[in-house]
């Protein structure tokens, strides 16, 4: 799973650089969010915005890294596509992350 990450005004943005995240790649992303939310404070947005495909197996995975941030970090979502932002709200999901249009109105939230 390909993830890269910048750091702006102070916050952290991982892109995710695939198109789905989904059962196949499920445990691969989760082991990456570990190594880079190691050391990890503050601000954290996930930008979504290559995403056009995530099934439970790849929701359960970001629920999995919201869990793995330490204290005082905050996982924030950007850039989910309509099929992405459909399986967040029918899920409820969207009541716990905050979600932003893109990563650059994220920095400015």
């Amino acid at each position: 799973m390909e993830l890269s990450t910048t750091s702006d005004k102070g916050v952290t943005i991982i892109r995710v650089d695939a198109d789905r995240i989904d059962a196949a790649v499920a445990i691969s992303f989760k082991d990456r969010m570990r190594e880079l939310l190691g050391g990890a404070s503050g601000r954290v947005v996930l930008d979504l915005e290559k995403v056009d495909f995530i099934d439970s197996s790849g929701l359960g995975a970001i629920v999995a890294a919201m869990k793995l941030m330490p204290p005082g970090a905050k996982l924030e979502l950007a850039g989910l596509s309509p099929a992405v932002d459909k399986v967040f709200r029918m899920t409820r999901m969207d009541s716990i992350f905050q979600i932003h249009e893109t990563a650059v109105t994220a920095l400015s939230a």
